[in-house]
């Protein structure tokens, strides 16, 4: 998986409630990341993310910006493993 960036990005702030899986997911599955959304107890919402990093760069700037209605008030970016990101596409997790 050489070439790939793998990151977990948690996103605080007015994100739950708003559409932001659903905002998240569209334009991840535009870009071609493979990976998953989900919302957390917490109020957050965590995003864990494969692609070039050119891509997820990309993915970060959506994931500040987020939806309308959203209001993002932090994205905490992690590197994680590639093997970590099993999915062969992008999904809203559960």
């Amino acid at each position: 998986m050489s070439g790939l960036r793998a990151v977990r990005l948690q996103v605080e702030g007015m994100v739950q409630g708003v559409g932001f899986r659903w905002y998240v997911l569209s334009r991840a599955q535009a870009l071609g990341v493979r990976g998953w959304v989900r919302n957390r107890d917490d109020g957050s919402v965590e995003v864990v993310a494969l692609a070039t990093p050119e891509t997820i760069h990309e993915l970060i700037e959506v994931v500040r910006e987020g939806p309308p209605g959203a209001d993002v008030y932090g994205v905490t970016v992690e590197d994680i493993s590639a093997e970590l990101v099993t999915e062969r596409s992008f999904r809203i997790k559960h």
